[in-house]
């Protein structure tokens, strides 16, 4: 019996290879929350702790528009040239990640 605890990010990824193509970062995270039972009182911060470990995993290619995809599935012109507009986001997303960076330290490679 394993007793590895699957992460948002560990569910993001069996969900997104299910897919054939891209997916919006808001539909993504309905489906990470409803895959790992988030609780609706935690949904703002956990959210905003999905996005920023989204950001951060290699696996996930941020695309325009606010979506994602895997990494494997695209180019490297694809993944480098499509820099992540802020203006794609709702203002909520964008408060909830600001928030997010001030709260929570960022892990670099040397913390792992």
């Amino acid at each position: 019996m394993s007793t590895t605890k699957e992460t948002m990010t560990d569910a993001a990824f069996d969900i997104m290879s299910r897919r054939k193509k891209e997916i919006e970062f808001s539909r993504l995270w309905q489906e990470v929350a409803k895959t790992m039972k988030i609780p609706q009182e935690k949904m703002s911060r956990k959210k905003a702790v999905f996005y920023s470990d989204l950001m951060l995993d290699t696996r996930f290619a941020a695309l325009t528009g606010n979506k994602w995809d895997l990494r494997n599935r695209r180019s490297f012109n694809e993944v480098h040239d499509s820099d992540l507009d802020l203006d794609d986001l709702d203002d909520e997303e964008i408060e909830e990640l600001e928030e997010s960076e001030e709260t929570e330290p960022v892990k670099t490679e040397e913390d792992y």
